[in-house]
C-alpha cells in the first residue's frame, strides 16, 4: 500500500510511518514541524529526522492548509493517517486562530483532497476533549489518590458533545470528527474517527500543558520541577502508542467502511498523575519537585474510554500495560538525554 500520513514528523505520526514502512509499504509524511518549533529547544525535528533514512519514507514539508501541495502529496495513496493537529489545549486558549486554521480548515482540507483524489480510506486522530466539560457531569468519587467514576466504567461513543464548554482545542478537534464522519456518510469515504484519550511512549516530547505521562518522566529524570493543575487525583485511561498505530492499521486492512471509537487504554489502563509519579518514583528512584496551580479550562477531573465498541467492531485491545510503557518511556529518556 502506498500510506500517507499527516504530521509524520511528529510523535503518533512518526510511530505509524515507522511501523508501515518496516511492513514494506510505501510511506509519505507531510508536516510543516510547527509542533517542534513549539518547543522551544534544539529537537524540533527530532521524528523527523530520525525518518530520513528509513528506507520507503518521503518526506515533504509543507502544510496541510496548502491544499494545491496537500492534494499532490496524496496522489496515488491507499489511505491517509491524519495526525497533523495543533495539539495542546492551554495554546489553544492563548492563542485560538492556529489552532482554528490546523484542526478544522486542515482537517477538512486533508477529506476534500481525498475526495478529489478518490483516497478511498482516512483515518482522523480525534480526542476525547470532543466531549468537553459534560464528562464531569458524570458522578464521581473522591478516593486517596484518584477519583473515580461512580456510576459508569467509562465513556462510550453515545456520549453527548453538544451544550457545554469545550475549549478552542476541543471545537476544533469536533469540527474536523465532524466532518470525517460526514465525508464518510455523504461522499462514500471509508473515515475512522478514533476519539483518543492520553497517548503516550518512547520519542514523545511532553510538556507541561501536552503529553503529561511523557513530561513528568522527563522531568523526573532531568530533575525539572512539575507543576500539577488541580489537586493530581485527575485520572485519563492511558493506552502505548504501538496500541494506537495498532488500531489504525486494523481499520484500514479490515472491511469496515466506517466508525467513531473511543480509543484509550479502557477501565483496564488507568492511572492518576499522583498514581503517575509513584511509578515513576519505583521505576527510577526519584521524584520530582513539585507544586500546585489552579484547575485548567475545562478540565476533565476522570475521563475513561469505554472501549467495549472499538472491540467489538474491530477485534481491537491494548496489550501494554501503564507500568509496562511508562518503563520503556523511561528507558528511553534514560538513552537520550542529551535531548533535554
Amino acid at each position: 500500500m502506498k500510506i500517507v500520513i499527516t504530521g509524520g514528523g511528529g510523535f503518533v505520526g512518526s510511530h505509524a510511518a515507522l511501523t508501515y514502512a518496516q511492513q514494506g509499504h510505501e510511506v509519505v509524511i507531510i508536516d510543516s514541524l510547527a509542533r517542534g518549533r513549539l518547543l522551544k529547544k534544539d529537537i524540533p525535528t527530532h521524528n523527523w529526522d530520525r525518518l530520513e533514512a528509513v528506507e520507503g519514507v518521503t518526506r515533504v514539508k509543507g502544510d496541510i492548509c496548502d491544499f494545491g501541495l496537500l492534494k499532490d502529496t496524496i496522489a496515488g495513496a491507499d489511505a491517509i493517517i491524519h495526525t497533523a493537529a495543533q495539539t495542546a489545549v492551554t495554546t489553544s486558549v492563548v492563542n485560538p486562530v492556529p489552532d482554528f486554521a490546523s484542526n478544522a480548515i486542515g482537517t477538512f482540507h486533508v477529506l476534500e483532497a481525498a475526495r478529489q483524489q478518490d483516497i478511498k480510506t482516512v483515518v482522523y486522530a480525534s480526542t476525547n476533549k470532543v466531549y468537553g466539560e459534560n464528562v464531569n457531569a458524570v458522578p464521581i468519587v473522591e478516593e486517596e489518590q484518584r477519583y473515580a467514576f461512580d456510576k459508569v466504567k467509562g465513556i462510550t461513543e453515545e456520549f453527548s458533545i453538544d451544550r457545554c464548554e469545550h475549549t478552542p482545542y476541543g471545537c476544533s478537534k469536533l469540527t474536523g470528527d465532524l466532518y470525517a464522519q460526514d465525508y464518510g456518510h455523504l461522499y462514500g469515504l471509508r473515515t475512522g474517527v478514533f476519539r483518543m484519550s492520553c497517548i503516550y511512549g518512547t520519542h514523545q516530547f511532553g510538556v507541561e500543558d501536552q503529553g503529561w505521562v511523557a513530561w513528568f518522566t522527563i522531568a523526573t529524570l532531568m530533575n525539572k520541577p512539575i507543576t500539577i493543575f488541580g489537586d493530581g487525583k485527575q485520572v485519563r485511561d492511558v493506552l502505548y502508542v504501538s496500541d494506537l498505530v495498532n488500531a489504525y492499521d486494523t481499520f484500514i486492512k479490515s472491511k469496515v467502511k466506517h466508525g467513531v471509537w473511543n480509543t484509550g487504554g479502557g477501565p483496564s489502563n488507568t492511572m492518576s498523575l499522583l498514581e503517575l509519579l509513584d511509578i515513576l518514583e519505583e521505576a527510577t528512584g526519584k521524584r520530582a519537585a513539585m507544586s500546585f496551580g489552579d484547575w485548567r479550562p475545562s478540565d476533565q477531573k476522570v475521563y475513561i474510554s469505554d472501549i467495549t465498541k472499538i472491540g467489538k467492531e474491530l477485534g481491537w485491545k491494548p496489550t501494554v500495560g501503564p507500568k509496562q510503557g511508562v518503563q520503556k518511556l523511561v528507558e528511553w529518556v534514560q538513552a537520550n538525554k542529551q535531548l533535554f
